[in-house]
């Protein structure tokens, strides 16, 4: 009687216990669905609250293809970043906000939906935490920077995001933000020029596998420059546009920056040693109005001359060209008649635009006469007061006011001609495009960051690549300001310039550097921010100095005419001292081997900064590309685990004994090391010449007269070092000829030993 009672009661209560747990269930799940739905809710009024305000949102993969869990990385320019991500970023991810976005109550009230965790990147439970939530198959987002960028470009890199990606078996996703930097959110006040309402975008790169090399020391850093590399590349991919002219881009920057402060002051982006700043608007109306007189001179695309130093005039005369396509050829005028004729030549040159005062001062009245008797016109920028007038001044302005651009489109048109140094023989015409220039300026603006509070102190002439492309089209294309010096030997007088001007930025030779370095008061680089050397190694003992005289640190750049022209640099985030630093975005590479050289080869680059082509002198005006898009850049590398790029020799700085490969560059730092007792104000040039039964000798020629064979012979033996090393030959010259850019002659040194030594074989490049 009394079990059936008990199997009944038991049977109500289960019933009972079942009824109250499905009532339960059901009212979490409203409650959950009904959360779900109140975030979509607020993300679609954030959405669209932004989208009002000009901000777009690319994806660039299938969002159906989003993965179950992954990182997303992004870069960190303003207090409104999460909030953006948060509305626009599919796969409710989880934030993890530093605390300076945490401790904001309007960030949390109106993320009030999303999950959100408090995050220190540089701390080991938090990491555990993330690294757990991916586990569970959840999405998280981190700033990868861990603040806010106070330049407008990417700063310091934490390893947290790699960490998380790489501990969890996820895909890394990056972002690239761009606009809020511009608005008062932002922390580039007085850096960059601030306005209400500026255009936002987000673009949402492909999932990308991150995964650590075991056998990598120091693990930790190399996290955190992979991140730092995906970063870069969304960088630069977003902010490069492979149509663009030249000309529309300067009026793209002058249009951002055109007016500041209440009162809407215009911006001095420009002055030269004439101490006459310009703004944006004075460079752009100047150019019309320069543009617009050599259009009807000229045809379209014709190749034109231009033989100025720094100046304004220069600049302005560049532009105007470009504006109406008119291809400027930079005439090198530092090489001697001869030469220029044979540049002009080759590049089918008919009309040079000078300056009578420069004419003067440089003492160029025979090269002008020459360039004449060849059929040259030659045209004074002085005479231009007459053919202008007050109509031509209004139109200027007239155009410059409604933005006019006369051909916004660049891409792959000839946009400038230069000539290479003649360190290989002949100079040959390299004709960049459009795309080109833009590309290199783009890529060096994700290696380094410049704004409105930068100076630039440029010295480098315009007719030297790194000298026009960086050196002047970068800050003025950039945002910053610029002074234009005409001469990089005015050793004194520059480091008195940049002294009172306060530059922060310096572009140059290490035989230019080393120069300022010995000469200067140790306060007169004070300002400087960071500075590039070019064009030639930088030395031990140039970069030594001014790290110890001027608490500089010196960083090498590297790159050629025909790379419009960096192809690998450092940065003040990642250098390595003893390496040209890293290859810039886009670019790709092969190490192609090279006889009798064990390890490294021959650096083979191909990207958006490579040249149209060469002209050559032998074919005037025949444009002759690259083979597949590869520039073979004639240099010997090699390439860590990470990254860096050394530079071990020159293909073309080697001499063939006996059937040994010999470094002549080797030979260079053997001689230089022997000697250095004596000091650095001593200099060395190494050729290689032919020889009846060992087909090649080594020349040392020098202005130390202190330097003997058999000092030579003792330092080679007591350093363990090859026979090979020791120059068979010795001359003593006062000078040993050098190049603009202040890197040995070795075409017209070689020429000077043959002649001396009574060679008549052919020359060739040593």
């Amino acid at each position: 009687m009394l079990e059936p009672l008990l199997k009944q009661l038991s049977t109500t209560l289960s019933f009972c216990l079942y009824k109250k747990a499905l009532f339960v269930y059901k009212n979490l799940y409203c409650f959950n669905f009904g959360v779900k739905t109140l975030n979509n809710f607020v993300k679609w009024c954030l959405r669209t609250f932004f989208y009002i305000f000009k901000t777009r949102c690319a994806i660039e993969f299938d969002i159906k293809r989003l993965p179950k869990k992954g990182v997303y990385v992004s870069n960190h320019v303003s207090y409104l970043d999460p909030i953006l991500l948060y509305a626009f970023l599919p796969g409710n991810p989880v934030f993890a906000l530093n605390g300076h976005l945490y401790r904001r109550r309007g960030i949390r009230f109106l993320m009030k939906f999303a999950d959100i965790m408090p995050f220190n990147p540089i701390e080991p439970g938090d990491i555990k935490e993330l690294i757990a939530k991916v586990d569970s198959g959840r999405l998280v987002m981190i700033f990868a920077e861990g603040r806010i960028t106070e330049s407008g470009g990417l700063m310091k890199i934490y390893e947290a995001p790699g960490l998380v990606a790489d501990k969890s078996k996820a895909p890394l996703i990056p972002i690239w933000i761009d606009g809020p930097q511009y608005g008062y959110f932002s922390k580039t006040k007085g850096k960059l020029p601030h306005r209400p309402l500026p255009k936002m975008r987000i673009t949402v790169g492909k999932p990308r596998p991150f995964k650590l090399k075991d056998e990598l020391r120091r693990q930790r850093d190399h996290i955190s420059n992979e991140v730092y590399q995906i970063l870069r590349e969304m960088h630069f991919n977003f902010i490069y546009n492979p149509n663009i002219s030249l000309f529309a881009q300067l009026m793209k920057t002058g249009k951002v920056h055109s007016k500041t402060g209440f009162f809407f002051k215009r911006p001095q982006v420009l002055e030269d040693i004439q101490r006459k700043t310009n703004s944006y608007k004075d460079i752009i109306i100047k150019s019309f109005v320069l543009g617009r007189f050599f259009k009807k001179r000229t045809f379209h695309f014709e190749h034109v001359g231009l033989m100025l130093p720094n100046t304004i005039a220069a600049v302005c005369t560049f532009f105007g060209l470009s504006a109406y396509e008119r291809v400027p050829v930079m005439v090198n005028f530092s090489v001697g008649a001869k030469n220029m004729v044979s540049m002009c030549k080759t590049a089918q040159v008919k009309m040079i635009i000078t300056s009578m005062t420069f004419i003067k001062t440089a003492k160029l009245e025979s090269v002008i006469e020459i360039l004449k008797a060849n059929g040259i016109e030659i045209f004074y920028l002085e005479s231009l007061a007459k053919h202008i007038g007050l109509l031509d001044k209004i139109g200027a302005f007239l155009r410059y006011k409604i933005k006019r651009v006369p051909h916004k489109d660049g891409g792959s048109k000839k946009a400038v001609i230069l000539f290479t140094s003649g360190s290989e023989g002949a100079p040959k015409a390299v004709v960049l495009s459009h795309a080109n220039i833009m590309s290199n300026i783009k890529q060096m603006s994700a290696l380094e960051t410049i704004n409105m509070t930068d100076l630039v102190f440029n010295a480098l002439p315009m007719f030297h690549s790194f000298g026009l492309t960086v050196g002047t089209l970068f800050p003025l294309l950039e945002g910053s300001r610029l002074f234009l010096y005409p001469s990089p030997l005015h050793y004194r007088v520059v480091a008195e310039l940049v002294y009172e001007l306060g530059a922060t930025v310096m572009f140059g030779t290490d035989t230019f550097f080393r120069g300022y370095g010995k000469i200067a008061h140790p306060y007169d680089f004070h300002n400087i921010r960071f500075m590039f050397g070019g064009a030639e190694a930088v030395k031990l003992d140039t970069r030594n100095m001014w790290m110890e005289r001027m608490g500089i640190r010196m960083m090498e750049a590297y790159g050629a005419t025909e790379c419009s022209p960096v192809v690998c640099a450092n940065n003040s985030i990642f250098n390595r001292f003893g390496s040209i630093g890293k290859l810039l975005p886009a670019i790709q590479y092969k190490i192609e081997p090279v006889p009798g050289i064990a390890k490294g080869g021959e650096l083979v680059v191909k990207g958006p900064n490579i040249m149209l082509g060469y002209i050559l002198p032998e074919n005037p005006g025949v444009l002759v590309p690259p083979e597949e898009g590869w520039y073979h850049t004639g240099d010997v590398v090699d390439i860590d685990e990470i990254g860096f790029v050394y530079i071990k020799d020159r293909i073309k700085r080697f001499a063939k004994i006996g059937g040994e490969m010999v470094s002549l560059n080797a030979v260079h730092e053997m001689v230089v090391k022997a000697y250095e007792w004596m000091g650095a104000d001593f200099n060395y040039g190494i050729v290689a010449v032919p020889h009846e039964s060992k087909g090649e000798q080594i020349v040392l020629v020098t202005n130390n007269q202190q330097v003997k064979s058999d000092g030579l012979h003792d330092y080679i033996k007591n350093n363990g070092m090859s026979e090979l090393f020791l120059p068979r030959v010795i001359l003593y010259h006062d000078t040993i000829p050098l190049l603009a850019t202040g890197k040995t002659d070795n075409v017209t040194l070689k020429k000077q030993v043959m002649e001396e030594l009574g060679l008549n074989a052919p020359a060739k490049a040593a």
